[in-house]
């Protein structure tokens, strides 16, 4: 069956590899972000059937109207990949700069952001009996991370993944993904395998898309290098 897929933050990264990833799959892509417009655009051009939106997941009245333009131009919505997210690259050590000022702005996108758009899309969703997807981190599982907000902010999406499938339920199934590469001085120049890492964490996603029988659960994504450091 083609689904209709919004994936948000969907210019580039780990966003843009997954939308492809259900577009190869004979899906129908809703790319979305904030800024890119033009790089939104040019992906929609290039691959079939798909659309971009552009939309600020941080405001509720975005959220509102993604679901809404998406319903309007693909008749209805079948999958949600919650990607779009920020960060602040702060030591874990540096209290000060750590304010309440940045972990808003971090909540505001990761957490908020992604509730908003969770319930603005849920009425669709449970016509489908759709799925949602979140992207989280292994920052949200172990001390790890950029930063304690961002780190924090994507635990709290771990806990809101595990309540709102048990919430939705059996209707609308939610998951999540949790990638990682281990940032250390070994890893500074692993491109290639951070390439592979998105390409898996893509395939990941569309699989928790696509498993009936799975829900409620967060699946790490980086080749078993957490539980080597």
């Amino acid at each position: 069956m083609r689904r209709v897929v919004l994936v948000t933050g969907s210019t580039s990264g780990i966003g843009e590899a997954t939308a492809l990833r259900f577009a190869s799959a004979g899906d129908q892509v809703v790319f979305n972000s904030v800024h890119s417009v033009e790089a939104g655009e040019r992906l929609a051009s290039s691959t079939p059937d798909a659309l971009y939106v552009q939309g600020d997941i941080s405001r509720s009245e975005d959220c509102e109207r993604l679901i809404r333009e998406v319903v309007a131009r693909c008749g209805q919505l079948n999958v949600l990949v919650n990607n779009a997210g920020i960060t602040r690259k702060i030591a874990h050590k540096d209290l000060a700069t750590a304010n309440v000022e940045v972990w808003r702005e971090i909540f505001e996108v990761n957490v908020f952001g992604t509730w908003n758009l969770c319930v603005a899309a849920m009425e669709e969703l449970r016509k489908t009996n759709g799925v949602i997807v979140n992207v989280s981190s292994i920052a949200g599982l172990r001390a790890t991370g950029s930063s304690i907000p961002y780190a924090t902010s994507k635990a709290a999406v771990n806990h809101m993944t595990a309540l709102l499938a048990k919430a939705v339920g059996p209707e609308v199934r939610v998951n999540a993904v949790a990638p990682g590469l281990i940032d250390t001085p070994w890893t500074a120049d692993w491109d290639i395998e951070r390439n592979f890492v998105t390409a898996d964490v893509a395939d990941v996603i569309f699989l928790l898309a696509s498993t009936p029988y799975v829900t409620g659960q967060v699946v790490t994504v980086d080749g078993g290098l957490s539980t080597a450091t």
